[in-house]
């Protein structure tokens, strides 16, 4: 066996989490090594809608999804959905989200999660400094599409919370949509504007940014993969393939993989995978001015350089299947209602989000040890709490926890 390596800090997972939380410590003179088996960036980093959606503090278990579950998840064609071959894997998960859909979780969990955002953004443009991003990033807003017949009708349970927890959000009649967005087709419905949220024209790019800043300030890479974590007094070690490794600190960043390395930590966190799927369409110019999301269809069309990437919908059901070829045809069908004359399709990608019950990442110190920290199950929000997640790890790592933690930390678990 080679003689195991000595490191004082190693970031588990190259998304743009683990990035982010590499960056910043690497930028403070500490010793980090970044470890993946896979090229940094090349998960659901790199395929999300690209939106920093400080205004998601709705979790996705809520009263609205509950209400309508038992449909959203029989139709072929929901936004919403369920691998059936997993049900049984799933049924403990599923269990604990129906609960957590309830309104009085759901709003504590909402709340959790607006006091998360409230930070993110603030957070972002000092990281996209420190990684020369700001040219990747853009402040137009984002626009939400309700088919609602009554223009202005606010009366769903997520507009309300978001009302309550001072979401800056601005109703518009179709007339006031249409000309924000020109090129949409008319609609009997009414939106609502975000005019606060970013989105990044290439997360890609975004993350090779991370990237390269990380190594300028001493940042290491190893493409490896973490199978075993043992916690040994005051080291943390990692072992795996082409792997030996101790580590004063290891900070667990793997995403929807991430529940191995926890439990062998000591934790066990109910973790499992949203699979998220993604088309993109080549155009000449920019169709939209900002990421627009029809809600009753469950995916964002972002704009970006050269292209109209289409990405969302949820579907339950590990990590281990292949793409479901009827959620490409959901989301072509879906975008065609509103540009019928796209092209045909000239990218399609299906990556794995890691999802809670309740729809908050668990960030903080193992129950078990202050050496072992916690970053993932951040969902549909990676890319917005990447940076406000950096910050709060970096305090965790010397020792004391920033009050936004509170509400993130494994500790919610114990039964």
């Amino acid at each position: 066996m080679s003689e195991r390596k000595s490191v004082e800090i190693a970031i588990i997972g190259a998304g743009v989490i683990g990035l982010s939380i590499a960056l910043r410590l690497a930028s403070q003179g500490r010793e980090v090594v970044l470890i993946d088996p896979n090229e940094p960036g090349s998960g659901a980093s790199f395929g999300n809608a690209g939106t920093f959606a400080d205004y998601a503090c709705v979790p996705v278990g809520n009263p609205d999804i509950l209400k309508n579950l038992p449909q959203l998840l029989l139709n072929a064609d929901s936004p919403f959905s369920l691998r059936w071959a997993a049900l049984f894997q799933l049924s403990p998960w599923l269990i604990q989200f129906v609960r957590e859909s309830l309104p009085r979780a759901a709003r504590a969990n909402a709340i959790a999660l607006a006091g998360i955002l409230s930070e993110a953004l603030p957070a972002w443009e000092e990281l996209a400094v420190e990684a020369h991003a700001e040219p990747l990033m853009r402040r137009n807003g984002c626009l939400y599409l309700q088919q609602n017949r009554g223009n202005r009708s606010t009366g769903s349970w997520a507009h309300k919370i978001r009302c309550d927890l001072g979401m800056r959000q601005e109703t518009l009649s179709a007339e006031e949509v249409a000309a924000m967005e020109p090129t949409l087709p008319r609609f009997e419905g009414s939106g609502i504007f975000f005019p606060e949220s970013m989105n990044v024209t290439d997360p890609s790019a975004l993350m090779e940014k991370l990237l390269a800043a990380g190594r300028s300030k001493g940042m290491g890479v190893q493409r490896s993969r973490v199978a075993k974590l043992k916690i040994d007094g005051d080291w943390t070690l990692l072992s795996g393939p082409n792997l030996q490794l101790r580590a004063k600190t290891a900070v667990i960043a793997t995403g929807a993989f991430s529940r191995d390395l926890a439990f062998q930590a000591g934790d066990r966190i109910p973790l499992e995978t949203e699979r998220g799927y993604h088309l993109e369409y080549a155009t000449e110019s920019p169709l939209l001015q900002r990421p627009v999301c029809p809600t009753h269809l469950g995916f964002y069309m972002t704009p970006m350089a050269g292209r109209l990437r289409v990405a969302g919908t949820v579907e339950l059901g590990g990590t281990r299947a292949g793409p479901n070829q009827s959620r490409f045809e959901l989301l072509d069908r879906g975008v065609r209602q509103y540009y019928p004359n796209l092209e045909q399709a000239s990218s399609k990608w299906l990556g794995f989000r890691p999802s809670l019950p309740d729809s908050r990442p668990v960030i903080g110190w193992s129950r078990h040890s202050r050496n072992v920290i916690y970053a993932f199950g951040h969902g549909h929000l990676g890319l917005t709490l990447a940076a406000i997640t950096s910050r709060l790890v970096a305090t965790l790592v010397k020792g004391d926890m920033d009050p936004l933690t509170t509400g993130f930390t494994p500790d919610r678990f114990l039964s």
